[in-house]
């Protein structure tokens, strides 16, 4: 009967149970007691409880040489009080609202979820995501509370009067000299947005219709299997697979897999 007791405590596998089972195996011998605390490293622990370790050596991914070890930033819960933080929106201004809204929404098929007017300080915000339509709520109020918790979001900032100047607007970060008082380009830190598709490949078929320009289509470039293409105001979006790195034996522009340019920061 008590070893029947065991088994199934240790099956459920909840911190309660494992109190009990230590409680159980005092009747019997503290040295059980020992003996068990010193195996149970395999009791499941609800997602409050720490791990004793700061480092997990499944979770060391990096064979680099003089690269650092970041296993810990994986392994454990959430600091306290964080675990109900949302990263929920990237900002970027954009010179024409309309013509955003077109490729954010029409062509990556985004839906805009909630914008809101300030005239009064002379800009907008408009804030896109991947959902369905019947996800939005109604109401100015709801449609608050339902894009302050949605993960991934977009906001696009207008700002009134940019849409009648000449050009390109705003400084993507990669390697452009837009908006600079000499004309040289600069080294941004911003890089670019990215989604990711059930087939790459399909998806750059879809948007070399829609007029999209490309950066890197899927077999340019030494990085085979993903792509980027421009938004209106020059932003860089990345295309990457929901799924393994795969490539095809020609891509949307005819570029055969074979071959390639190599790794280019674009940064510079």
């Amino acid at each position: 009967f008590f070893l029947l007791v065991v088994v199934i405590l240790l099956l459920r596998g909840t911190v309660q149970n494992t109190m009990k089972l230590i409680f159980l195996l005092t009747l019997f011998s503290p040295l059980a007691v020992s003996s068990f605390l010193s195996t149970a490293s395999f009791i499941p622990r609800p997602n409050h409880i720490a791990a004793t370790t700061t480092t997990n050596s499944a979770l060391e991914m990096s064979t680099t040489e003089n690269s650092v070890d970041v296993s810990r930033f994986m392994a454990g819960p959430r600091p306290e009080g964080t675990d109900q933080y949302v990263m929920q929106q990237t900002m970027v201004r954009v010179k024409d609202p309309m013509k955003s809204l077109e490729f954010y929404c029409d062509v990556l098929g985004f839906k805009l979820v909630m914008y809101r007017e300030f005239p009064q300080w002379g800009f907008n915000v408009y804030f896109v995501a991947p959902v369905e339509s019947v996800t939005i709520p109604e109401g100015a109020d709801a449609q608050w509370d339902y894009c302050m918790k949605l993960p991934g979001c977009i906001e696009l900032t207008w700002n009134y009067g940019s849409e009648k100047e000449e050009g390109l607007v705003y400084n993507t970060g990669n390697a452009d000299s837009t908006g600079t008082s000499d004309g040289e380009k600069v080294k941004g830190g911003f890089g670019h947005l990215g989604i990711t598709v059930p087939d790459v490949y399909e998806a750059c078929e879809r948007f070399k219709k829609a007029g999209c320009t490309f950066t890197k289509t899927p077999n340019s470039g030494g990085m085979k299997g993903l792509a980027f293409v421009k938004d209106p105001d020059g932003y860089l979006i990345e295309i990457l697979p929901q799924g393994p790195m795969i490539t095809k034996p020609l891509d949307c522009d005819g570029i055969a897999a074979e071959g390639g340019e190599g790794y280019k920061d674009n940064s510079k």
